[in-house]
């Protein structure tokens, strides 16, 4: 990988193609003390040490001060960790600052901000439902099932946090669900594999800090009492439990139980996980196998949608819209006949359905989703407005509604700015 090395009077900055050299910074100063236009506050998590956002151009970076050590060891981390195709915020570079004039600057870690990321109180204050209690305990299974996701990815990755936390994740909506992002990983470590005691203690750190972010937020924003912050954290514990004993365990077969491969590997596929080898061994009794199933990382549904459409998008989203291509191919097969080619019916489905919906997004209310998932959205819509109708209203109906009813009322999420203690503004 290539990166531009800049030495000037103590300073050296490593920065990987295509993000700015960032030479035009005050890195002379401490971040706490800098100021200009290019400063933007956006809604963050609590930090232990400082960060600071700046704007190059629309895009947004996030700056983080820390110890030469850990500056350094985050940033390779992060590097192996997207090169593992784990979900991770994107690493742009670090700052060496420890031979500048003044002395006692620490090190400056560089990410790209992720675009319509939020943080766990922004998922919490954004809610879009009528029934606060409902949407609270709606939005915590959500944040459960994508925080236990996001853990056992990482440890089936051999990477052990050390520090997960809800303020060290950002959350992208996902076709209903949640993603989970890690932003944090100054406690990492990576190993060949981790053992069952690192894994635990992983958890426990986890539970423990998710009580503790759930306690914050329900001072801060008046969520629920019944809400108990201490049983939401432990079945975090039982959700990651059951995925990974979904992801992990062998099964034992009989010879007459073929079936039960392709039904492991589908609900695997279903989980988003791809099955990089399946191992047949004689069980002990000789009479019957035992199934060893080795998963390659999370993805099935996004790699798939990307070869045949080109289109990036989170899990549940590129299910979503593989379904409505699915739907999309059997109808014209209906019409014309005759079995209508994959690869045909993609190129059709993206000219006449996906990108007419996603062009129809007025040009002040792009900020508000991700374009995967405001074609969710619609897809979401149209059943509901065919529901109502007692016909199917055909896709033109449903997005004119949807732009007219429902996309206005969505907060801006490209990019949430702080404004106060009190509320957030969507940038970009």
């Amino acid at each position: 990988m290539f990166v531009v090395d800049a030495t000037t009077r103590g300073l050296r900055i490593l920065t990987r193609p295509g993000h700015p050299d960032f030479l035009d910074l005050p890195w002379s100063r401490p971040m706490e003390e800098w100021s200009g236009e290019r400063i933007v506050e956006v809604a963050r998590g609590v930090h232990r040490h400082v960060v600071r956002f700046i704007d190059y151009e629309g895009s947004l970076y996030a700056l983080k001060e820390l110890p030469p050590r850990l500056a350094d060891r985050e940033y390779r981390l992060l590097r192996k960790m997207a090169e593992d195709s784990l979900p991770v915020v994107d690493v742009a570079g670090v700052v060496h600052r420890a031979g500048m004039p003044g002395g006692n600057l620490e090190d400056v870690l560089v990410t790209r901000f992720l675009d319509y990321s939020l943080p766990y109180r922004t998922v919490f204050k954004h809610r879009r439902r009528d029934d606060p209690v409902g949407e609270v305990r709606d939005l915590s299974d959500r944040l459960l099932d994508a925080l236990a996701m996001l853990l056992v990815r990482l440890h089936v990755a051999g990477y052990f946090w050390g520090d997960c936390s809800l303020s060290n994740t950002l959350f992208r909506r996902d076709a209903g669900a949640l993603a989970a992002y890690l932003v944090d990983m100054e406690t990492g470590e990576w190993h060949p594999q981790l053992s069952d005691g690192q894994r635990e203690h992983d958890l426990e750190v986890t539970e423990e800090n998710v009580a503790g972010g759930l306690l914050d937020l329900q001072a801060e924003l008046g969520l629920p009492g019944d809400l108990d912050a201490f049983d939401v954290a432990h079945d975090l514990g039982r959700r990651y439990t059951r995925l990974w004993n979904e992801v992990t365990t062998n099964e034992v077969i009989g010879p007459d139980e073929r079936y039960r491969i392709q039904a492991r590997m589908r609900r695997l596929n279903e989980l988003g996980f791809d099955v990089d080898e399946v191992e047949l061994v004689a069980a002990e009794d000789g009479d019957r196998l035992v199934m060893k199933i080795s998963v390659t990382e999370q993805g099935h549904h996004r790699r798939r949608l990307m070869a045949l459409t080109g289109l990036e998008a989170q899990e549940n989203q590129a299910r979503s819209l593989l379904n409505d291509l699915a739907n999309f191919r059997a109808s014209g097969e209906r019409r014309a006949g005759r079995p209508l080619p994959e690869t045909l019916a993609a190129h059709r489905w993206l000219a006449e359905v996906f990108e007419p919906t996603v062009g129809a997004i007025p040009d002040g209310l792009r900020g508000k989703l991700e374009p995967a998932e405001v074609f969710h959205e619609v897809i979401e819509h149209k059943w509901f407005l065919s529901e109502c109708a007692g016909r199917d209203v055909g896709v033109q109906e449903a997005v004119a509604s949807y732009m007219r009813t429902v996309l206005p009322a969505v907060p801006d999420e490209r990019t949430v700015l702080a404004l106060d203690d009190d509320g957030f503004m969507g940038y970009g």
